[in-house]
């Protein structure tokens, strides 16, 4: 990142510096010089800006400009990077609208259709890609498409391609975990998660969700999983709710416990439960 913005800045200062000592009979054209600049800081916005700044640069650009399509795909990605995800659907369907997107734009949209939960948008979206684009995230939707139609057999293909295909498998497995999960299989789907933390240890999500797995198989104890004291806290309240709806009042009591000893700041939530359970064992 600190490599982009030095090149961005390294061309930058060039121009400047050319614009010094180039005649006009040199022929410069300004305006390519200028697309330069702003192709590398609509890269810089999108990369290392904060999604909210980022939306604000295209809207304002998209507003001088409003045939520019590189304006209206950064506003979109921007919008749905800072979650917001109804606006985020309107400009990808502006951009289609205006035959200005890309394979890639409709493969962004059908995620945030799918955020949504507008699965028959995500479907048709899905349905509208070429067969050579083969990348993580298509296979990912493909895979969450089918879990939407409990064919699981094409979601364990999909979600198999879709690591295959990925340098950074993790969150995809933990996906493949919650829809293992959903079909019951327990078991496996710990297995699944606890793959995806070997190959990101900071994936709060899996290892909730191998600690919720866990759980609704009996064993309370937690994952042996990295974990600092606000991600302990945290597992422990979810162990501990399983635990009382599943009849286990003494483990969840202790889990309670635990959770605020772990990280009290945290969790009054888990006080409050310990509270009422205390409350009820002495009356």
């Amino acid at each position: 990142m600190k490599m982009r913005a030095a090149r961005w800045l390294a061309i930058t200062v060039t121009a400047m510096g050319l614009a010094a000592c180039v005649s006009v009979s040199d022929k410069v054209d300004p305006l390519a010089e200028s697309i330069i600049d702003e192709a590398d800081l609509n890269d810089l916005m999108l990369t290392a800006a904060d999604p909210s700044d980022a939306a604000e640069y295209f809207q304002q650009a998209l507003t001088r400009e409003p045939d520019r399509a590189d304006f209206r795909r950064g506003l979109a990605i921007s919008l749905s990077r800072a979650k917001r995800y109804k606006e985020a659907a309107r400009v990808f369907q502006e951009l289609i609208a205006l035959d200005q997107d890309k394979p890639v734009d409709r493969l962004e949209y059908a995620i945030v259709a799918m955020k949504l939960d507008r699965w028959e948008d995500v479907r048709t979206l899905s349905q509208s890609l070429p067969d050579g684009l083969q990348t993580p995230r298509r296979y990912a939707i493909d895979a969450m498409l089918a879990d939407q139609d409990n064919d699981w057999a094409a979601a364990d293909e999909a979600y198999a391609r879709a690591e295959e295909l990925s340098s950074r498998p993790a969150a995809v497995l933990n996906n493949w975990g919650v829809s293992q999960m959903s079909r019951g299989d327990l078991s496996v789907a710990a297995k699944t998660f606890e793959r995806a933390i070997s190959f990101d240890g900071r994936l709060f999500r899996a290892k909730n969700n191998l600690a919720i797995v866990r759980g609704l198989q009996g064993h309370y104890a937690l994952p042996l999983v990295p974990l600092n004291d606000a991600e302990r806290a945290v597992l422990l309240n979810n162990l501990g709710i399983i635990a009382m709806r599943q009849g286990e009042e003494k483990i969840a009591r202790g889990l309670f416990a635990a959770a605020v000893d772990s990280h009290p700041q945290y969790y009054s939530g888990a006080a409050d439960k310990l509270a009422a359970l205390e409350a009820v064992v002495l009356n």
